[in-house]
């Protein structure tokens, strides 16, 4: 059980199937994985389980647990317990002592639970991360948005405008997280103001986007008063809608789809290849809005977190 040497060892890395396997090469060439963050446990030629953390590029402290396999076709009943031993160990030698680890993140077929090998590998997996101490934190829906499909059209219920600056942002941030049902949000909540939460979710993330801060939009009623907002971005991997929210006294009128259709109006004329959201599997209203406005659930994602 060792960390890889290099770039050169990923195949060795890869021999296991999953969809970020293609993603590997160029993300520890740009600095978003390092070869002490990724590990393999392998008894002679053969790869038994392997664990990979993913940062931004330049940080020194993993952000994300994204990677966790093990050899499901393996010939011994013992597979699980590979898997434990090879997270345990490469927690102990990759996290800050005593630090909180990373939220694992895990993405599976929409499907995955009718499936009954899919659904067994997927609870292996959950399986090796709760004996280390995780849980379940949330299932969240992948949605994505293709060029063939039409372009919602603007109505003329609502204005928009960009933001005047940071400031603005952040406060109605802090106004939306009032009966938040995002999960991460409801747990900022609970160990922080809402006014703390959006500035710490601005900074860690909003503020790293690269992407034109230009394509971001707040929605107006005609005479001004802000109804909400969407913040189109590129992550580096895809265009996606990477936040929207309606405030919460103008919740209730449909305002959602205008904002969404807004926000996919401004990346599909960037001509990208597909736009992609994600939301939480619990907030029904965001996902019927993704749906409304052609939007296709073509992946889940499990987040589990450690105490």
């Amino acid at each position: 059980m060792r960390p890889i040497n290099g770039p050169e060892e990923l195949d060795i890395f890869s021999q296991l199937p999953y969809v970020l396997n293609e993603e590997l090469a160029y993300d520890l060439a740009v600095g978003r994985r390092r070869p002490e963050w990724i590990w393999v446990a392998v008894r002679g030629d053969r790869l038994l389980a392997r664990a990979a953390w993913w940062s931004r590029a330049g940080s020194d402290t993993p952000l994300i647990l994204d990677v966790l396999d093990i050899d499901d076709n393996a010939p011994t009943p013992d597979h699980r317990d590979i898997g434990v031993r090879l997270l345990r160990t490469a927690m102990a030698a990759t996290l800050p002592n005593r630090s909180r680890p990373p939220e694992y993140s895990r993405l599976v077929p929409p499907d995955w639970r009718e499936n009954t090998v899919t659904r067994q590998a997927v609870e292996d997996r959950m399986t090796v991360l709760e004996r280390t101490g995780a849980r379940l934190f949330v299932e969240r829906l992948r949605l994505e948005w293709h060029p063939e499909s039409p372009v919602p059209k603007p109505t003329e219920r609502l204005a928009f405008r960009r933001f005047r600056n940071a400031r603005e942002l952040v406060a109605l941030m802090t106004s939306v997280l009032d009966g938040t049902l995002d999960a991460h949000g409801r747990d900022d909540l609970t160990r922080m103001s809402a006014q703390e939460a959006a500035v710490k979710h601005y900074e860690d993330e909003l503020a790293r986007y690269t992407s034109p801060r230009d394509w971001w939009r707040i929605a107006t009623l005609p005479d001004g008063e802000p109804v909400g907002f969407v913040l189109p971005a590129h992550n580096g991997y895809n265009a996606i809608i990477t936040y929207i929210a309606v405030l919460p006294t103008h919740r209730g009128n449909g305002y959602i789809d205008d904002l969404l259709a807004e926000g996919t109006r401004i990346l599909a004329e960037q001509d990208v290849p597909r736009i992609r959201a994600s939301t939480d599997l619990g907030n029904v209203p965001m996902a019927n809005a993704f749906q409304r406005a052609g939007y296709v659930n073509f992946g889940r994602e499990i987040n589990m977190t450690w105490n």
